[in-house]
């Protein structure tokens, strides 16, 4: 069966430039780029043995890419500290990783263009892999100095919990 749009005026597909990413239940401020949610699955070729000389497909293990985000420099430390979770250089013997909480659940969120969710993904059991704290710094330069940080993950899926907004419209005099 077909399922139809809520909203049959929107033609348009959402744009990529409204969106926030949440972790510990909390938005995180500032950041300006997020990877693309990306998944594939291996192929498995067969062949029995009285088959002609052509092969089977079917379905292997599935990867799911990491996932990167950044954001301008600040003195806000939640990249920091979430990647010292994963490694603490100085921290103690017994204490360079915190094995109890160093994974989250992410939910990125896409907004349509008045500011309304529109989609969301959530993101399972991510974990810092890499971390940038500062850019190259250029005195030369005119731009932000961003971070970043890579985030492991073992598998993301669509909140379809999430409908597709009626959208506002002006009223006309």
């Amino acid at each position: 069966m077909a399922q139809f749009s809520v909203n049959a005026q929107r033609f348009d597909p959402y744009k990529n430039f409204k969106f926030r990413v949440k972790w510990d239940g909390r938005y995180v401020a500032g950041v300006s780029k997020c990877s693309s949610l990306k998944r594939s699955t291996e192929v498995v070729e067969h062949r029995d043995g009285g088959d002609p000389s052509t092969s089977r497909k079917s379905p292997g293990r599935t990867k799911y890419e990491a996932v990167t985000l950044e954001r301008g420099v600040t003195h806000d430390v939640v990249f920091e500290q979430w990647a010292n979770k994963v490694w603490n250089f100085g921290s103690g013997l017994g204490k360079e990783v915190s094995l109890k909480d160093f994974r989250k659940d992410l939910i990125i969120e896409v907004y349509n263009e008045a500011g309304q969710l529109a989609l969301a993904y959530k993101i399972y059991r991510a974990w810092v892999s890499e971390f940038q704290a500062l850019p190259d710094l250029d005195a030369n330069a005119n731009a932000v100095a961003i971070q970043h940080i890579k985030l492991e993950n073992e598998g993301w899926e669509r909140d379809y919990e999430v409908t597709e907004p009626s959208e506002p419209g002006f009223v006309e005099p």
